[in-house]
């Protein structure tokens, strides 16, 4: 895991002190270090993870695997000495049932949630072609019920179940301030070779989009965050040497700078910040 140093979009160090967040998809990558980031401003985090042990792809780096499989502790502990405090549990966001034992855990072990980061993803890679590698050599499936479920159940589903549970009880207490986050990619001409994927996180927009319109009133934000190429262990030189040649892509991030931005949308300096897909690249 990586921790933040310097953020570029500085936040105050305890500005988020006495904020509670749920980070969902924080073993590993843009989410652990979002959480990092978070609890160094103060908020106190509970992470969410699922442990995804599947064969490993021979095209991909071996620390992507071990990202994949690895549980929450690595993160916990490097969070233990910041100013918030951090619990982790292990749910799987296709299971909705889930989601409310996660608010119930949060608010029982830090209190009510007003921070809400969509990270998560079911990422599994499918196509219409018979094609059974990508272009950078992974491997890919062909579009079926299982790959459309994966993807979907987690980043479109879950993610807007996850919304709805934050709006529900933070109206139902009379809150007045409010965050949510997703990460999205893709776009509305399609993810070619990612194609559940990049639905999936269509959906997500445009659930967070709807959030910004309708929770405005409740003190509520709502925002995307596109991150470009973002190196949670799965970027090989191929990949740096595609985005070098690409007029699509102009960085390979790493995950702090990534979570500067979605640290920055939870900061009282965002509050008049709703209802946009930030595009980084």
């Amino acid at each position: 895991m990586s921790t933040v140093s310097d953020p570029a979009l500085p936040v105050p160090k305890r500005e988020l002190a006495g904020h509670v967040a749920i980070v969902t998809g924080a073993n590993h990558g843009i989410g652990a270090a979002t959480a990092h980031l978070l609890a160094s401003a103060g908020a106190d985090v509970l992470i969410t993870f699922l442990r995804i042990d599947e064969p490993a792809d021979p095209v991909l780096p071996d620390d992507y695997h071990r990202h994949r499989v690895a549980d929450a502790d690595a993160v916990l502990t490097a969070i233990e000495p910041l100013a918030g405090r951090a619990v982790a549990v292990e749910a799987d966001l296709t299971d909705e049932r889930v989601v409310a034992r996660l608010f119930d855990e949060a608010e029982a072990r830090l209190g009510p949630v007003d921070i809400l980061v969509n990270n998560a993803s079911g990422w599994f890679a499918d196509t219409f072609t018979p094609s059974t590698t990508d272009r950078i050599g992974r491997r890919l499936e062909p579009v079926s019920p299982a790959t459309i479920d994966r993807n979907l159940g987690v980043d479109a589903r879950g993610g807007a179940l996850m919304i709805a549970e934050l709006a529900r009880r933070h109206i139902a207490r009379d809150s007045s301030w409010g965050r949510i986050v997703g990460l999205t990619s893709g776009g509305p001409g399609g993810f070619a070779e990612e194609v559940s994927y990049g639905a999936a996180k269509a959906a997500l927009e445009n659930y967070t989009m709807a959030a910004a319109t309708e929770l405005a009133p409740f003190g509520i934000t709502a925002n995307i965050v596109y991150p470009p190429v973002t190196d949670t262990g799965w970027v090989t030189e191929q990949v740096r040497t595609m985005v070098a040649a690409s007029t699509d892509h102009v960085h390979v991030a790493t995950p702090d700078e990534v979570a500067e931005v979605i640290v920055w949308l939870c900061s009282d300096a965002a509050r008049l910040v709703t209802g946009n897909v930030i595009h980084m690249r």
